[in-house]
């Protein structure tokens, strides 16, 4: 996967994380039916689910990305040595 797709990733978490926090906060301060609020709330959880799991996806293949750049201990050794 490349960085681009991985940022990309990262941000619909973000993005995610935002619009649903959002809204359940502004849906705390209002006065819904129970429907309204049980459908949203469902919503809210797995979208999130999706967000985190894109997420993660995205953080692992920079980090994958970043291990497999980086020189080996026993690589180091050998320039150094």
């Amino acid at each position: 996967m490349s960085r681009r797709a991985a940022w990309l990733l990262i941000a619909l978490c973000a993005w995610t994380l935002y619009v649903w926090i959002s809204r359940i906060v502004i849906m705390a301060g209002q006065h819904q039916s129970a429907g309204f609020v049980v459908v949203h709330v469902t919503l809210a959880i797995i979208s999130i689910a999706f967000g985190l799991a894109a997420g993660r996806i995205g953080w692992r293949a920079l980090r994958r990305d970043e291990r497999e750049q980086a020189p080996r201990v026993d690589e180091r050794e050998r320039v150094s040595g």
